[in-house]
């Protein structure tokens, strides 16, 4: 269902507290009733699901309705999009190996999966767990070989409880190394996930693989898309395993039309190179962020936010067949 052509994710799955930033910047509380009523903006918009064949709900979101009182979940699963779960509890500091930070969530992780299948009603088809890793300074080994351990149990326990686990290494952009530097740690961080995965017996041809484009630090420069799409596919070329069934992108600190401009140029590059996974998108921030400016947090701007999110998804869907052209940008909603 996730893999489709011209389709990709919509990642709603926000922490509180980064939904409150996001929330922060256009002067709105982030109490549970404007979180419930923004979502519900997302998950209503008319003809979405002609360009998103997944999104990734936080927690909270399992137990919110929409505004005629339908679960979220039963909501986008109607329309023929498949929703999923976040089942990571967040970072937290280690002893030794700062400024690196380990994902929490593995215990009760059971419980907690047979309760998010009630909540939803068996809704509920995926699952995603994040862990990001600092390229300065470089990740040493151990932490690697720890963090995707445990991302690989976590995809052990999706999978018993009946779930399809998304794997979601996030080599940051932040800072100011190379390219070299982020094709380096991206290869070695995915080369330790895949055989940490056939360590606790998990077949990659069950998984979804979630990551960052390889790019420059943010505070060095901006890439090109023919350089970003160049390295990236290369990486993967390298370390994920061709029975891996598709490769979504986060887009990781870079701006809506950076994110699509870099979609398109990687599809277009993957085609060339004849890649054999399906290559697609599992974007927050660059599909959110102009219908969550266009809405304001105002009832009233319901129909710009998402008229913004339609177009957003509709570029990205175009960029996923590496058809999208930046002259599209200026296209009426």
């Amino acid at each position: 269902m996730i893999c489709q052509s011209g389709k990709g994710i919509l990642a709603a799955d926000e922490s509180m507290g980064t939904i409150k930033k996001r929330f922060d910047a256009i002067g709105l509380e982030s109490t549970e009733e404007n979180r419930r009523s923004y979502r519900n903006t997302l998950f209503t918009t008319e003809g979405i699901e002609q360009w998103i064949s997944g999104v990734i709900l936080f927690d909270e979101t399992v137990d919110q309705r929409s505004d005629d009182g339908t679960p979220f979940s039963e909501l986008i699963a109607r329309r023929g999009i498949a929703p999923g779960i976040k089942t990571d509890e967040g970072k937290e500091d280690h002893p030794t190996w700062g400024p690196q930070s380990l994902t929490r969530g593995l215990k009760g992780l059971g419980k907690r999966l047979a309760s998010y299948a009630e909540r939803s009603q068996r809704a509920l088809r995926f699952t995603k767990w994040r862990q990001v890793v600092l390229i300065e300074p470089a990740p040493s080994q151990a932490f690697l070989d720890y963090a995707m351990h445990v991302m690989a149990e976590q995809a052990a326990w999706s999978l018993d409880h009946g779930y399809v686990p998304i794997n979601e290494p996030e080599v940051l952009m932040d800072g100011g190394h190379t390219m070299e530097q982020c094709q380096e740690v991206s290869e070695r961080t995915l080369k330790t996930l895949y055989r940490k995965l056939e360590e606790h017996g998990v077949d990659p041809s069950l998984t979804i693989l979630k990551t960052n484009m390889v790019l420059s630090g943010k505070a060095r420069k901006k890439d090109t898309e023919e350089e970003v799409a160049k390295a990236t596919i290369a990486a993967f070329q390298v370390s994920v395993p061709p029975v891996v069934p598709a490769i979504v992108f986060l887009s990781g600190g870079q701006t809506s039309l950076q994110a699509t401009e870099n979609l398109n140029a990687c599809a277009v590059r993957g085609i060339e190179a004849r890649i054999p996974w399906f290559l697609s998108f599992s974007y927050g921030r660059a599909l959110q962020d102009d219908a969550l400016k266009a809405w304001g947090g105002k009832s009233a701007n319901v129909p710009r936010g998402q008229a913004a999110l339609h177009k957003r998804g509709k570029l990205n869907g175009l960029a996923q067949q590496g058809t999208y052209a930046p002259r599209m940008e200026g296209d009426p909603v």
